[in-house]
């Protein structure tokens, strides 16, 4: 694991400040934002997160209410807010939580669809600058205003009946039905809930015995109902809100490795379903705020590790056939699979980071990866309290394990834009940084252990 801290003067040696900021991210009405145009607000969007500041130099964990970051959106965002906190962007981990009624913004995809001169959507490109500006303001103002913390606490609890594995596998090692966010059909919803982590991880920092931050982590796609084009931070959001008037302090909340699970079968679609799913997950929440005993933090607790992973593209992304149907049809789709490709055949390589704090680890991800690599990060330190967050640069999308592959479905044959040897390397920069060497647990191993129809 490489070492990117950085010395900076700090009031004392032992000394840990937290900053927080809070951001309105929400589009206009008429704006575009993933499928279409939002033609109304049911809740506001926000980007929050915390600059953390000990004897290195700032440490800055967002997140965002919008669909996803991917390429040069990913990468803009991280250098305006290491720029504003004082630090370098490879202590800046920023992630999406991923709900499908909000923005996706690429600046090489809106490149390429404005360059063969179409109108973009899925974000609109002022809205996109406007926003990281505004968000870094915040972030300047949050590492200058930061103020010191004592303790650092953690908690854990189960989630009910909310999340549930999409992939459905036959008796053939195929995928049978995929169940995605909302499952109609009763058949599937009865289907068995299947390999998920059922676990929300909650951190937060204490002045003495008052709370100043907390962040909170689970792996569920964050849909209950979507493509009606309302603006929504969805169940989620909608739980982070109560949650946050509860513990008097604004929670951050991080999805973790949710590639192949959703609410599927907990969820009809039916809109009176998001506050009960709201309901579920805030209650595991508040288990989690409960479970917490604040220990004592200092400077020497606080580290940050970086590892770069070059994730190699999928054989069907050719880039002549790209370009040709970009000049065909200039689809933003289309124009992030070429931005993926390119950056890939440039040897481009993504930050995987962790933090951690005394006996607490905090891994970073790219994309939209399956469960099995956050099981298997817990499993490889089963001493330390491990939490994750995906949805960093969704440049790659998808990211199934090996064994998942030959499997099929959605998620590998359409959605990953990663092949399917992409699991060794990013395993192993998640063992690196967990300082795992001796584990030979690997995500492909948690594959084996998902139920098939037959056996249930």
């Amino acid at each position: 694991m490489e070492d990117v801290s950085t010395p900076r003067e700090s009031t004392s040696a032992d000394d840990v400040r937290i900053g927080r900021f809070d951001v309105d991210v929400t589009p206009e009405i008429g704006d575009p934002i993933a499928y279409g145009e939002a033609t109304g607000i049911d809740d506001p969007l926000c980007a929050r997160g915390i600059v953390l500041i000990g004897r290195d130099a700032p440490i800055v964990l967002a997140s965002v209410d919008w669909i996803g970051n991917g390429n040069a959106g990913y990468d803009a965002w991280r250098e305006r807010l290491a720029d504003a906190a004082g630090t370098s962007p490879e202590r800046v981990a920023v992630h999406t939580v991923h709900q499908h009624q909000t923005p996706w913004f690429d600046y090489d995809a809106i490149g390429m669809v404005l360059a063969h001169g179409a109108r973009v959507y899925r974000i609109d490109p002022s809205y996109a600058r406007e926003t990281v500006e505004r968000v870094a303001a915040a972030v300047e103002t949050a590492a200058t205003e930061a103020e010191p913390v004592t303790h650092v606490g953690v908690g854990t609890a189960a989630v009910e009946n909310v999340a549930s594995n999409r992939q459905l596998i036959d008796g053939d090692d195929r995928i049978a039905r995929v169940r995605f966010s909302s499952e109609s059909e009763a058949e599937w919803r009865d289907a068995p809930e299947g390999l998920i982590d059922p676990t929300v991880s909650l951190v937060s920092f204490w002045r003495e015995d008052t709370p100043v931050a907390a962040l909170s982590y689970y792996a569920c796609h964050p849909q209950s109902y979507y493509r009606d084009e309302q603006v929504t931070c969805d169940f989620p959001g909608i739980a982070r809100g109560t949650v946050s008037d509860e513990i008097g302090v604004p929670l951050v909340h991080f999805c973790g490795a949710a590639g192949n699970v959703t609410a599927g079968k907990y969820n009809d679609g039916s809109p009176e379903n998001r506050p009960v799913l709201a309901r579920r997950l805030a209650d595991g929440l508040v288990r989690a705020w409960n479970d917490v005993t604040p220990v004592p933090v200092t400077a020497a607790d606080v580290s940050w590790g970086v590892e770069r992973v070059g994730l190699p593209p999928a054989a069907k992304l050719v880039a002549d056939e790209l370009a040709s149907d970009l000049a065909e049809e200039p689809d933003y789709r289309t124009a992030r699979k070429l931005a993926w490709l390119s950056r890939c055949e440039c040897g481009h390589e993504i930050p995987v980071t962790c933090l951690g704090l005394g006996d607490t680890r905090i891994v970073h991800a790219p994309g939209e990866l399956f469960v099995e690599y956050q099981i298997a990060a817990k499993r490889m330190r089963p001493d330390l309290t491990v939490a994750m967050a995906a949805y960093g640069d969704l440049g790659p999308m998808y990211i199934g394990t090996e064994d998942a592959y030959p499997m099929g479905g959605y998620e590998v044959d359409t959605g990953s834009l990663v092949a399917s040897d992409a699991e060794a390397p990013l395993t192993n920069a998640i063992r690196d940084l967990l300082d795992a060497s001796d584990s030979t647990v690997t995500p492909s191993d948690v594959t084996a252990e998902k139920v098939r129809l037959e056996d249930a």
